[in-house]
């Protein structure tokens, strides 16, 4: 069993492998959070719960209690208006104007497995033995508004997963203003907040900041999870490192506008939360209906941000991932965004596949222009037939071409643009999102397609499909170039407009559900201008995400290593580029530019057709390289050794299950005079077995690596690198 209930006390105990979480239901139906931490067995956690009498300025609920008060109790879904004047859970606005509603303990169930979310991507479970799901009922008895609460516990994965559903069973209509995911009170506020920050071409960067009073939080009111924040929070205990102390994080399954938060309050506790952004959101709850937040995943590690982010690989790579490449090595692939852009024909691409086949390259993508009149990102969005023009005898025949160099082939599609200028648009004005009289704002010359219409989603189903259809299409990269505006749809009410950016995820992962269940064997890239929607929700329905439109080998530094505190390796598209690089103008050598790349799902983006023969030696060295690795980087246990936001070099690791084998990428930007000498450790192998580093003689000890370490490289030049194998001696 992994959740636990007293009766007697109405606590529940909810413990996964190595965390423990707690609540309590208190006489007056409020549940009351006590602990969420490290494992402990919890004989009498209602020890835990200080309920303590507070100024007149903190009201008291129950004037038979006067020491509680809701301004300080720490609580599992929390209201506003009601004598708690901390950021709420949910909002509720009544027929009356009034925004005053308070859940209260109605009922529970617990029981095994998962059950799925309506209409949502969610971490899923293959057998019921594998967690276990507390309902946690709560009720308002004035409007009849009863709110589902479901914790989930992964147990042998250690996290926990929370959502709620909203149910209307009484008789007014109400709006549903707020309704976050989940929400967790601290006693204290010694935490740093840790968040995944940047901006197009600089996705994910790490920032840590020391908690102050008041509110913290990031957000995105782009219509997606964007560039500029990730809907993923941590708290990090007094000096917790990569390594060490307690670290808490929470990440939503959501690809949309979201908030994620800390407030700290006059008594330094922290509310910690998560969910749908309630800026400009809205839903309207008539009788008998409902309404399902996105999931919330929870991780706890007392072992540093290491030990979380390994728990996230692990849970999002087995059990939100899904399909068959989930356990399957990912194809290395050459695509000719950076080499051609819109200027190709069929000759040119079948000459940059052949060049790509020669040096063991599998997969060929073709990437924007090959429909409509596609010559420059000006039209044709939402006209998804060949352009006869490049490819005059069709998509069929170059297919076949590169087939027959026994290599697969991959497409580019953006289904969820229009661009004005195009038939589509021409002939459906009214499909894209818009409020009647507003200018139409373009952004990369395009407008967004209304998907929480039915007749544009099958429209979309049905083009995509059929092209998918006409030949042995095995990769599809399915991209989103910008963000919502004017955010409206035609066919809904005036009192339901604020619903259309939630309804318009709920269309989007209608559509990819059918899509990708429709073709098993493509494997779904997901992209948004690379990085903008780097999100468990995608990660739902596709494997994989290009991580970002900047293939600097440097820029990747830091944006691969902040990508993988949440997200697994085996999710991030890793591509070698051509100097001077076309988003910084950067000249990384190709070593090292194949070296960065070598740290997720391999390949290249430029022109292989000129490449030198020294340099197609070196890119056959680097595939034939990652033949032998990538079971390693895609399915391995990951380290991270040095960070790139800390100092000039930065290293990483990868451990396989076993600890028979690991690969260590070693990076430093800047070469000085004199340079001082130094080690660094390794991590995630067996201390009591010997290993062999692959081009020396002899033997390292496990503890060695671990404990001394290795001379850290010398380097002549910038932007150098080195790769390390490491093999057990049996």
């Amino acid at each position: 069993m992994a959740i636990f209930y007293d009766q007697e006390l109405r606590l529940f105990h909810l413990q996964s492998k190595n965390t423990s979480y707690a609540f309590q239901i208190l006489k007056q139906g409020y549940p009351a959070h006590i602990y969420w931490g490290k494992k402990v067995r919890g004989l009498q956690l209602d020890r835990l719960l200080q309920i303590q009498e507070r100024a007149s300025f903190s009201p008291n609920p129950d004037q038979g209690q006067l020491n509680l008060s809701l301004d300080a109790l720490p609580q599992e879904f929390p209201s506003y208006g009601a004598s708690d004047f901390r950021s709420p859970a949910y909002q509720v606005k009544l027929p009356n104007g009034s925004t005053i509603c308070e859940l209260t303990y109605d009922s529970h169930a617990i029981y095994s497995g998962k059950k799925k979310l309506e209409g949502l991507p969610a971490v899923y479970v293959e057998s019921d033995s594998e967690a276990e799901t507390l309902e946690l009922t709560l009720k308002d008895d004035m409007t009849g508004l009863t709110a589902v609460l479901s914790y989930t516990v992964f147990e042998d994965h250690d996290a926990i997963t929370r959502s709620v559903k909203f149910i209307n069973n009484g008789e007014m209509t109400l709006d549903l203003q707020r309704a976050l995911s989940m929400s967790v009170d601290f006693i204290h506020d010694r935490f740093e907040m840790l968040q995944l920050s940047g901006a197009w071409a600089r996705e994910r960067y790490v920032h840590k900041r020391k908690l102050e009073p008041g509110m913290q939080s990031v957000e995105s009111r782009r219509g997606s999870s964007s560039h500029m924040q990730n809907p993923f929070l941590a708290l990090l205990s007094e000096g917790a490192t990569e390594d060490h102390g307690d670290v808490y994080g929470v990440n939503l399954v959501y690809s949309g506008s979201f908030i994620a938060g800390v407030e700290v309050d006059q008594f330094h506790s922290s509310r910690l939360f998560i969910g749908i952004n309630p800026f400009d959101f809205n839903w309207k709850l008539e009788a008998g209906q409902q309404f399902q937040t996105p999931e919330a995943v929870m991780v706890f590690s007392s072992e540093g941000l290491g030990g979380m982010s390994r728990t996230y690989h692990e849970l999002y790579r087995t059990r939100l991932t899904r399909g068959e490449f989930r356990d399957k090595a990912r194809p290395i692939l050459v695509n000719n965004w950076e080499a051609t852009y819109f200027n190709f024909n069929a000759d040119k691409i079948e000459a940059i596949a052949t060049a790509g086949k020669e040096l063991g390259i599998e997969m060929f993508v073709l990437d924007d222009g090959w429909f409509g009149k596609r010559n420059a990102d000006t039209t044709s969005l939402g006209d998804w037939f060949v352009d006869r023009n490049k490819l005059p005898n069709g998509l069929e025949d170059l297919v076949a071409r590169v087939k027959r160099l026994d290599m697969q082939f991959g497409l580019w599609f953006e289904p969820e643009m229009v661009s004005p200028e195009s038939e589509l648009y021409k002939a459906h004005p009214d499909w894209c999102l818009h409020v009647e009289g507003r200018r139409r704002s373009q952004g990369r010359n395009q407008l967004i397609l209304d998907f929480s219409r039915q007749d544009v989603r099958d429209y979309i189903v049905k083009t995509v499909s059929d092209i998918l259809s006409s030949a042995p299409i095995t990769y599809v990269k399915w991209d989103m170039n910008r963000n919502m505006t004017e955010i409206g749809s035609a066919l809904l009410p005036a009192d339901r407009q604020r619903e259309t950016a939630h309804r318009y995820m709920l269309g989007l992962y209608e559509v990819l559900e059918t899509i990708t269940s429709s073709f098993p064997h493509i494997l779904f890239e997901s992209c948004s201008g690379g990085g903008g929607r780097f999100d468990p929700g995608m990660l739902y329905y596709m494997p994989q995400t290009w991580t970002s439109d900047n293939t600097d080998a440097v820029s990747r530094l830091k944006i691969q290593y902040g990508t993988s505190i949440v997200y697994p390796i085996s999710t991030m598209g890793a591509h070698v580029s051509a100097i001077p690089n076309h988003q910084v103008g950067r000249k990384a050598s190709l070593e090292t530019r194949g070296n960065v790349a070598l740290s997720g799902n391999f390949g290249y983006e430029l022109d292989l057709t000129v490449f030198t023969d020294e340099e197609k030696e070196a890119v056959k060295k680097q595939v034939a390289l990652y033949k032998e690795v990538r079971h390693l980087v895609q399915f391995g246990d990951f380290y991270r050794l040095l960070s790139p936001f800390e100092g000039n070099d930065t290293a990483w690791m990868f451990v396989s299950k076993d600890k028979s084998e690991a690969f260590v990428v070693y990076v430093s930007v800047l070469q000085e005079p004199n340079a001082k000498l130094d080690r660094f450790r390794l991590k995630g192998l067996d201390p009591n077995r010997d290993y062999v580093l692959d081009g020396e003689e002899g033997a390292y000890g496990g503890d060695e690596l671990l404990n001394a370490g290795l001379q850290t490289p010398r380097f002549h030049g910038d932007y150098s690198s080195k790769v390390y194998r490491f093999t057990a001696v049996k």
